[in-house]
């Protein structure tokens, strides 16, 4: 059994998830969300509000997609009652954010400055000119829009200028020896 997909889904109040084949809804505080389980595995709602995913049997790929799945619905409930925050910061002189509207406009040091529109469900905080975060309830959503942001300007070895997530340590190389 998968150490990850035997664990019972806990299904906090106010959440109301919809089992309806393999296709899974959840709605809660924050918005809904909708995912289609794979085929061997199974997903069923226990008795006290709480989901249990199975699988068939023990075959490699099953047993894969079985802590997967088992993840994911998860990851759907904690983003319609939490939601998921990913913070940026940006170091380098003269690179900054600003708002504009929902969107964001970045200048990282290239001749033109780079606008960078709030894809559907997904909204974007501007603390102060170096940091930002990316908010929504889809995580992996979270996680592709702010790696496609740090991918603007990736954080450079030599100096770490650039848009990196907050707390990421850059390795840091040594420059040419001088003579």
């Amino acid at each position: 059994m998968s150490r990850i997909g035997k664990l019972p889904i806990a299904v906090p109040a106010g959440v109301d998830v919809t089992i309806d084949g393999r296709t899974v809804s959840v709605k809660g505080p924050k918005g809904s969300l909708t995912h289609t389980v794979v085929a061997p595995i199974d997903i069923a709602k226990g008795e006290d509000g709480v989901l249990n995913v199975t699988r068939p049997n023990d075959e490699r790929q099953s047993k894969a997609l079985h802590g997967l799945s088992r993840t994911l619905v998860a990851n759907m409930i904690t983003g319609v009652t939490q939601g998921y925050v990913k913070k940026l910061e940006i170091s380098g002189v003269g690179y900054r954010v600003l708002a504009k509207g929902s969107n964001l406009e970045f200048s990282l040091g290239y001749s033109h400055p780079i606008l960078v529109e709030a894809p559907e469900g997904i909204t974007f905080k501007v603390e102060n000119p170096t940091h930002f975060s990316v908010e929504g309830i889809d995580k992996q959503k979270v996680g592709e829009v702010a790696a496609n942001i740090r991918k603007l300007r990736k954080p450079d070895p030599y100096k770490a200028k650039g848009v990196k997530y907050e707390g990421e340590v850059i390795r840091r190389k040594v420059g040419k020896a001088g003579k």
